[in-house]
């Protein structure tokens, strides 16, 4: 039987998480992830990292649930072994604090995340502007290690990765029988998608070692972040804004605002500016979609707008992606077997 051949276009979080499962899950199958941008340049490496779920109104909430925990217990698992320093995999505990009690609590994912529970009154006297929080442990990617880690996995299973700028889909239909969309904020030209949209981010990366625990305020505007090599200070939600240039101002006030909610962070070092745009859409496109050109016919899997939540939801929707592969992979094959009949 002759191998099924997916390209995966895209080698951020989505590109390169769906990219492994693929690998794993259909054998004997080549996968070949081409990119233009590898870490530590994609959007993935400018984000926080960390599993707190970002909530998508056209997607229902019993399947963002679901992603979520599949994600979670995918990296549980790496957390749990040998391979979380290498992979950049591991727990963080914290607070998420509220100036106002919020109407829905506990959120969707409060039983997926580890130890989840209301503050005391004795916790919340270090947020005197705040009247409500929760305390939970959660898990971090690090990243450039996290995707790192996935490009050696992919590689370890066959697949190999190439760097070319696609214009096109279509360029890639005589070399490969699936293509797998994982472009991001890529799509609104690939693919003509105006309902994405970037969502302009600003962080800072510093080094704070002493700051072991989250704290993310309610709003998720300002959140401080700490992982292994450093601690992210974040942040802005600026939509449709495509500046990729730091803002000074910016800096100083996500500065001003997470040394309000931890003063430590005064005596912060190293202070770097990241900026990335999330990948936004009401709900993330996960579909399968035939592209025809006259008498051709090009199958591809959509895999994107994951906005600022794709962290949170990466090996589920990697799942679901592959699910939708194996089925054209399936029909391919059924093809070729009548066409030697």
């Amino acid at each position: 039987m002759t191998k099924a051949k997916i390209a995966v276009v895209g080698a951020g979080l989505m590109g390169l998480s769906t990219a492994v499962c693929i690998s794993e899950s259909i054998p004997g199958c080549s996968v070949t992830v081409i990119a233009d941008r590898f870490t530590p340049n994609t959007t993935s490496d400018v984000a926080a990292g960390i599993l707190i779920p970002h909530v998508y109104p056209g997607t229902p909430v019993h399947q963002q649930k679901q992603w979520f925990r599949e994600t979670f217990d995918y990296l549980s698992g790496i957390c749990n072994s040998s391979q979380a320093s290498e992979a950049g995999v591991h727990l963080v505990s914290g607070w998420q604090i509220f100036k106002t009690v919020p109407e829905e609590k506990p959120p969707f994912w409060s039983d997926v995340v580890l130890g989840f529970r209301s503050m005391t009154e004795k916790e919340m006297k270090k947020f005197p502007q705040h009247k409500f929080g929760q305390a939970f442990s959660t898990l971090k990617c690090d990243c450039p290690p996290y995707l790192l880690w996935l490009e050696k996995r992919l590689k370890e299973n066959g697949g190999r990765v190439h760097a070319r700028k696609i214009e096109d889909l279509w360029e890639l239909h005589s070399d490969y029988d699936v293509i797998v969309n994982c472009s991001g904020l890529g799509s609104r030209k690939l693919m003509n998608d105006r309902e994405i949209h970037p969502i302009r981010g600003q962080v800072l990366k510093v080094q704070a070692p002493w700051v072991r625990h989250f704290i993310r305020d309610g709003d998720g505007l300002t959140y401080i972040y700490p992982g292994v090599h450093d601690v992210t200070l974040g942040g802005t939600r600026q939509k449709d804004d495509w500046n990729l240039s730091p803002d000074p101002n910016t800096s100083k006030g996500i500065l001003r605002r997470c040394c309000a909610l931890e003063p430590s962070l005064h005596a912060a070092q190293d202070v770097k500016v990241r900026v990335g745009l999330r990948p936004a859409r009401s709900a993330v496109r996960l579909q399968k979609e035939e592209l025809v050109r006259g008498s051709e016919k090009l199958p591809v899997v959509h895999n994107y707008g994951h906005s600022g939540g794709g962290f949170s939801v990466h090996q589920g929707t990697a799942r679901e992606a592959t699910r939708l592969v194996k089925e054209y992979v399936a029909a391919l094959e059924m093809s070729r077997c009548k066409a030697k009949l």
